[in-house]
């Protein structure tokens, strides 16, 4: 008893506190349609970032613009297309000079390193064998401007600025396109944006000294051409009824006929006094002009063709017959259009060489004097003064177009109006 008297009874344990309920949060709050909604919008948001990755790693095989080892060339640069341009100057660079073809055709292996693929690469060789000094003629060049107008390249390729253009009104269009449309311009030593202002002035001055380039390349040869020219030693071909032996010797055709054939045309021009008297004549004998090929297979080979005024008319012409060397018988219009140029004959006086009995001649130099004056007394015979002879020319030409029988033909017609304008035009002119 007195134990238990001692053992007094435990306290009650409390009981254990309620936990406190979480707080309802917004995605438990909303209704499941809503969640539904919400995961597929998150993946396809994720499923869209996943893709333009994608699109952009094939745009860009390097990964990144440091990839490439370029500054100047972005992402966005790989998205059109690069353009290699190849030129040659003329057609002898492009027999001879083949290492220099194969160079710039090696440029598309280095726009393939700089990340475009192959089937993006466009080689553009329309103007191999064309000079760049101007723009006229060179089809690839406008193609080039095309493209970059059109917005399709992104990257120039070329060995040096002299192979895109010689000329700095050429060159300064291509730079501004390529800057407005955002293009860049490379070669050997590097690749330039023509939207920043060191390089648009690096590659101002490089188009300028191409430009220079030329001037002095072509001053240079001139200078050398016109020393050669001064001894009597620039001779290209040689006119009918000479050869011209390998050691540079220029003497007459070995071939008797082909002599007697020239001293022939001299003789009947001389007492006939006329291209087209010559030209009957040979016409009615069945005389054929002899020709010697200056190049080919066939090389050195005596040729006959058929006479033509031109040839005739070129041969009683050319000082060599007289036993004179000549050089610059002739000046061009520089200031007509290229195409357009004509060629027009100079006097004896105002050649630049005249070296008299250098060859040996088939004619003496007075009567060489007195053909040419006779041609041009020929060809003036309709450019009298309109108030002496322009009835009597009107009415020749007229006459001579007017001789077509053909009516039906549609240049027969066109003729006919010609004769009506000469006889019309002669009538004014004398009232």
């Amino acid at each position: 008893m007195p134990l238990q008297l001692l053992q007094q009874p435990s306290p009650a344990a409390p009981p254990p506190a309620a936990e406190p309920e979480a707080p309802i949060g917004l995605w438990d709050r909303l209704p499941p349609h809503r969640r539904k909604a919400l995961v597929a919008f998150l993946s396809g948001m994720v499923q869209n970032r996943l893709g333009n990755s994608q699109r952009r790693a094939s745009h860009e095989p390097h990964g990144s613009d440091a990839d490439c080892g370029v500054p100047q060339i972005q992402s966005r640069h790989f998205e059109p297309m690069a353009v290699v341009y190849v030129r040659q100057s003329s057609l002898h660079q492009v027999q001879q000079n083949q290492e220099s073809t194969q160079l710039q055709y090696g440029l598309a292996n280095t726009a393939e390193r700089l990340g475009w693929p192959r089937e993006r690469i466009l080689v553009i060789d329309d103007d191999l064998g064309i000079s760049g000094a101007p723009s006229e003629g060179r089809s690839g060049f406008q193609r080039l401007l095309s493209e970059v107008a059109l917005d399709h390249v992104g990257l120039i390729l070329g060995v040096e600025m002299s192979r895109l253009a010689r000329s700095c009104k050429d060159w300064y269009q291509l730079l501004e396109l390529c800057a407005l449309f955002g293009t860049l311009i490379g070669d050997l030593d590097g690749h330039y944006d023509p939207m920043s202002y060191n390089d648009r002035l690096l590659l101002g001055l490089k188009g300028t000294m191409s430009e220079a380039e030329l001037h002095i390349l072509q001053q240079r040869m001139h200078q050398g051409a016109m020393q050669k020219a001064r001894r009597g030693e620039l001779v290209n071909l040689v006119p009918v009824g000479y050869i011209r032996r390998p050691s540079g010797e220029v003497t007459l055709d070995p071939d008797e006929q082909v002599q007697a054939i020239v001293r022939t045309i001299f003789e009947q021009f001389e007492r006939q006094g006329s291209v087209g008297a010559v030209l009957r004549y040979l016409i009615a004998n069945r005389t054929q002009l002899p020709v010697r090929m200056h190049s080919g297979p066939d090389k050195g080979s005596l040729q006959w063709r058929r006479p033509n005024k031109s040839a005739l008319r070129n041969m009683l012409r050319h000082p060599m017959y007289a036993g004179a060397y000549a050089y610059g018988r002739s000046r061009k219009d520089k200031q007509a259009r290229p195409k357009k140029r004509r060629q027009r004959w100079l006097p004896p006086d105002q050649w630049q060489v005249l070296l008299r009995d250098r060859y040996p001649a088939y004619i003496t130099w007075e009567q060489y004097e007195r053909n040419v004056a006779q041609i041009k007394e020929n060809s003036a015979h309709c450019e009298v003064p309109w108030a002496d002879s322009a009835w009597a020319c009107a009415l020749d030409r007229a006459g001579r177009l007017w001789s077509v029988r053909r009516s039906n033909d549609d240049s027969a017609k066109r003729q006919k109006r010609s004769a009506a304008l000469f006889l019309f035009f002669g009538a004014c002119q004398l009232r």
